[in-house]
């Protein structure tokens, strides 16, 4: 079969999938839910030998530290994935929810009825949980989904889907809800962005160039974020302790997600007091500091930054440090140079912070708290399908009110319009 049949092919299924799962009860959902995850455990010791492959395949491909620890899945991770399937399925089912409802002056009643999106396909890279977090959050919502894995998770995702698809047909519904593309041509990825007559929406997760190259191409609507270049901004009215908690977990707890800390942010009147301290513990787990001149002045080992260093996204152990004058200047930064991802202030100044939530352009704005919070878990909403730094339809993190949309519904007892 050529890839555009099998292409084609998988489209048709999914179409057709999504008008069974649009009309599923949230108890046959659930039920699906729960078997997968029974699957997944049932899976782990084969999941943990196909992972194991991938992980070799992209030693020897020479990939990065940051991406071979997107990859890698460890128990943990797999605990991770079940939980979180066990967590979608506790969630309110958006499907069918009614909101909205007023009597209008001719008499009928009018209000919106939330709906799923219907196909959603979705491109990622690297990491194989996002399998389960797309499956889980897309069969919730009642869409049917296309993945398009990365070739380097090929051996962990194909392992993902047959759990993936038992869980389904044990419940009666059709494996074809989720199809995982079994093929690693990188044409699938150019055939599945141009199916508007079987795909709604493209949600792709990766490195900047693959989002550019979607969002250029799709001819089907795409949600999505590019980087993300997030800031710490720390305030001359900082708890200087909960900073450097902040600052430290910000950047280090794990250098490969979208939601570490890149730029350090701090005013100049506390910056000659909490840098040092930062800049200890930073070079003791190895991070590359690079800042402005009065950073430099106050921390020897930092290298001057480049202009393309406020606007880089490091996934990795290296942070830019800039020593700033004024609220209204770093939010000014923050708003020129970064992603419009997640930015944080730190401050016990409520007026600023206010200022700071209300200024600040990006999808999460947080107060005294480290951006590695932004994350679908953290925020209750299960797993999440990606972060949206888009305006429409979904920003944030998009768990399962950003896979659906709503339709206008009107009640009437025969009513009639005369005019």
């Amino acid at each position: 079969m050529s890839l555009e049949a099998y292409m084609n092919q998988i489209g048709e299924q999914a179409r057709a999938a999504s008008r069974l799962l649009a009309k599923a009860s949230t108890e046959q959902k659930n039920m699906a839910l729960f078997a997968m995850a029974d699957a997944l455990e049932t899976a782990r010791p084969r999941l943990i030998e196909e992972n194991a492959k991938d992980m070799i395949n992209g030693q020897e491909k020479g990939l990065d530290d940051a991406m071979l620890d997107r990859l890698q899945l460890t128990d943990a991770r797999i605990d991770g994935m079940i939980a979180g399937l066990k967590q979608v399925a506790s969630l309110p089912d958006p499907v069918g929810e009614i909101s909205n409802m007023a009597y209008l002056p001719s008499g009928i009643q009018r209000g919106q009825m939330r709906v799923p999106l219907g196909v959603i396909g979705i491109i990622y890279e690297s990491r194989p949980n996002v399998t389960i977090d797309a499956a889980s959050l897309c069969l919730k919502s009642g869409n049917a989904t296309i993945l398009r894995g990365g070739s380097e998770a090929f051996y962990s995702n194909q392992c993902i889907a047959q759990a993936i698809s038992e869980g389904l047909e044990k419940v009666g519904l059709p494996a074809d809800a989720v199809q995982v593309i079994n093929t690693t041509d990188r044409e699938a990825v150019g055939k599945l962005i141009t199916m508007p007559e079987f795909v709604d929406v493209i949600v792709p997760r990766g490195g900047k160039g693959l989002i550019e190259r979607i969002s250029a191409d799709a001819r089907v609507p795409v949600i999505k974020h590019l980087d993300g270049n997030c800031h710490v901004y720390v305030d001359n009215e900082a708890d200087l302790d909960k900073a450097y908690k902040i600052v430290i977990n910000a950047k280090t707890r794990r250098y490969g997600v979208c939601g570490a800390m890149e730029s350090l942010l701090v005013h100049q009147e506390i910056a000659s007091q909490l840098l040092p301290r930062i800049g200890e513990m930073l070079a003791a787990k190895g991070v590359e500091l690079v800042g402005c001149d009065q950073t430099a002045a106050i921390i020897s080992s930092v290298v001057k930054a480049t202009e393309e260093d406020w606007y880089t996204e490091y996934l990795a152990p290296k942070l830019s440090i800039k020593v700033i004058g004024s609220l209204d200047e770093a939010i000014a930064h923050i708003n020129q140079y970064g992603s419009h991802h997640t930015d944080a202030i730190v401050s016990q100044n409520y007026s600023k912070t206010r200022i700071f939530m209300a200024e600040v352009d990006s999808s999460s704005v947080m107060v005294n708290a480290s951006t590695q919070f932004a994350d679908g878990f953290e925020y209750g909403l299960g797993a999440e399908i990606g972060i949206s730094t888009d305006k429409i339809h979904a920003r944030g993190p998009v768990g399962l009110l950003g896979l659906t949309s709503q339709k206008y519904i009107v009640l009437g007892d025969g009513h009639t319009r005369d005019n």
